[in-house]
């Protein structure tokens, strides 16, 4: 079949993990634009981006926890739209849960580092650039100046703290950031760090060049196939337990005679 949706004009890292997990979640999620209903997690996640990222647009001797706390206002309007709150079934204890959960997430982060110290070299930053021929784009949660000198990527996390020989796949989509802003900028960033702000928790990691251009690659291979799936009109289901287990097309596949793969 032939797509009426236009392909997407730059591929994300979090759509790279889409396509590379499944190329039929890239299809209904990239092309068809399907909506995937949001969860807790992935709200109370957004909630404390937004105020963090609202933090960091301050100058450094304002970013107080106080200050922090005044976004909280901004967050709900912004983060909490009809859709989400039809999604997740909100009510007054449900909020107030979200807002206390969120509220230790940002102390916590508070005792992590001093926001006041921090050189930002800018926070939510968009990069869009086209890299061996495939266009990528990243939001970049922040960007610092460590005190030698080099950039450093700071990428917030509100889940748990991954097993350490997950790494490979932990760092993966910052490493591509690293791409991007050596592409951007003109300077490749030294380290990447992120900080598991409801867990009081940083991992951090050397920016390997050899590992940068493998993502770099892999995302070129991954666009060298979307482009030819989309052209043949058809993205293939690969299911598999991984893939399927918290995918939100599940019921669709199942529908179109997908075998879904839950254990």
């Amino acid at each position: 079949m032939a797509f009426e949706q236009p392909l997407p004009v730059a591929l994300s890292p979090s759509r790279l993990n889409d396509f590379q997990a499944c190329p039929r979640r890239y299809q209904h999620a990239s092309i068809e634009r399907i909506p995937q209903p949001a969860s807790y997690a992935s709200t109370k996640g957004r909630f404390v981006h937004h105020i963090l990222e609202r933090l960091f647009g301050l100058e450094a001797s304002e970013r107080t926890l106080d200050a922090a706390r005044s976004f909280v206002e901004e967050a709900e309007q912004e983060v909490l739209t009809d859709e989400v709150r039809a999604d997740l079934s909100m009510n007054e204890e449900l909020l107030d849960r979200l807002r206390s959960e969120s509220d230790d997430i940002v102390k916590t982060y508070f005792r992590m580092e001093d926001p006041r110290t921090v050189r930002s070299e800018g926070a939510e930053l968009r990069l869009n650039v086209t890299i061996d021929a495939t266009p990528l784009l990243g939001i970049v949660d922040r960007l610092d100046r460590d005190e030698d000198g080099s950039l450093a990527i700071i990428d917030y996390k509100t889940g748990s703290v991954p097993d350490r020989r997950w790494d490979s796949q932990t760092f993966a989509n910052t490493e591509l950031y690293a791409a991007l802003c050596e592409t951007h900028l003109g300077e490749r960033p030294e380290s990447i760090r992120l900080l598991y702000v409801a867990k009081g928790t940083v991992l951090e990691r050397r920016v390997s060049h050899a590992v940068v251009k493998a993502r770099v690659e892999a995302a070129h291979h991954a666009w060298d196939r979307i482009t030819r799936y989309y052209d043949d009109g058809d993205f293939p289901a690969t299911p598999s337990r991984q893939a399927c287990r918290f995918c939100a097309y599940k019921e669709r596949c199942r529908a179109n005679g997908v075998p879904v793969v839950l254990r």
